[in-house]
């Protein structure tokens, strides 16, 4: 790494950018904590071409076993040729640390504890140990980067104290209105200003709504832009129509929030509620400057 700080290529993360690259320069492994859709691999990704480094990714579940993280060794080959380092296949985690590459684990708090024993066993070591192998040994430069969402969010487990105890910690919430406005203009670019701002309003206001337990991120602000410009030109309307705004709010949105368990409601009504409370009340004919649509 270098000590050159990255350009400010992720909206509205230049701090975390600045935290990211110095914690990685000074040899620590690091976990970024935060909601789903707050640019967390966006951000890693960011400071690996930044800085030039090699880049592997794992994608964290319930089904990353040990075996897939390190490697294995090819059945076939080891009939032939008996174990050793030409019979194995390098899983991420020994590729990552044979060429000094960035290892970024996403979805921390889905994989097993056995496996993340493996993980914090190289955070420790800085190398690996892998029967009928041997040691691997971690190249400069490999740093482990974890990223996880909060606790709460479903499908999560309570990550150990030796976790956090190797590891250096940056949160990331969601940036405000108007880093989101930017994110949504950047990768969405339809509809007006003021629509724009609308939308982002609108995905917002699912954080804050109190029969809403987990709201939407800005991605769903851009499915919603995006979704409105593909409605018009079907329906040959134009993008910030009030029906063609419902719909694109409805399939964008309904899906990413979870609503309270002491709710009656459905999330289409919840969506349709904010919608209205956002863009007014549905228009009653053409002419109060709408068209009628699919909603």
């Amino acid at each position: 790494m270098t000590e050159d700080a990255p350009s400010n290529s992720v909206v509205g993360r230049a701090r975390e950018l600045e935290l990211l690259v110095a914690a990685l320069d000074a040899g620590a492994h690091v976990l970024l904590e935060g909601p789903p859709g707050t640019g967390k691999t966006t951000l890693l990704r960011s400071v690996a071409a930044e800085e030039k480094t090699d880049f592997v990714f794992v994608e964290g579940n319930a089904e990353l076993t040990p075996a897939r993280l390190v490697g294995h060794f090819d059945p076939a080959l080891v009939l032939e040729r008996g174990y050793g380092p030409e019979t194995f296949v390098d899983g991420p985690l020994a590729e990552a640390l044979r060429t000094g590459a960035l290892l970024y684990v996403e979805e921390t708090n889905r994989i097993p504890e056995e496996t993340l024993n493996v993980l914090i066993t190289v955070m420790s070591e800085g190398e690996l140990t892998v029967p009928r192998y041997g040691r691997i040994v971690a190249a400069e430069g490999f740093r482990l980067v974890a990223a996880m969402n909060p606790f709460d969010a479903v499908g999560t487990a309570r990550i150990s104290s030796a976790i956090y105890d190797r590891v250096c910690r940056i949160t990331m919430g969601y940036q405000d209105a108007a880093d989101e406005f930017d994110i949504v203009k950047l990768r969405a670019p339809a509809g007006s200003a003021v629509w724009r701002a609308k939308v982002v309003d609108l995905v917002r206001r699912t954080r804050e709504h109190a029969e809403i337990r987990v709201g939407s991120s800005v991605r769903g602000a851009i499915d919603m832009s995006r979704l409105a410009d593909a409605l018009a030109r079907r329906r040959g309307l134009d993008a910030e129509n009030w029906h063609v705004g419902l719909d694109a709010a409805l399939v964008a949105l309904s899906g990413r929030i979870r609503l309270a368990e002491s709710t009656g409601r459905v999330a289409e009504d919840v969506v349709r509620e904010l919608y209205v409370a956002v863009f007014g009340a549905e228009p009653r004919s053409a002419e109060d400057g709408d068209a009628p649509g699919g909603a």
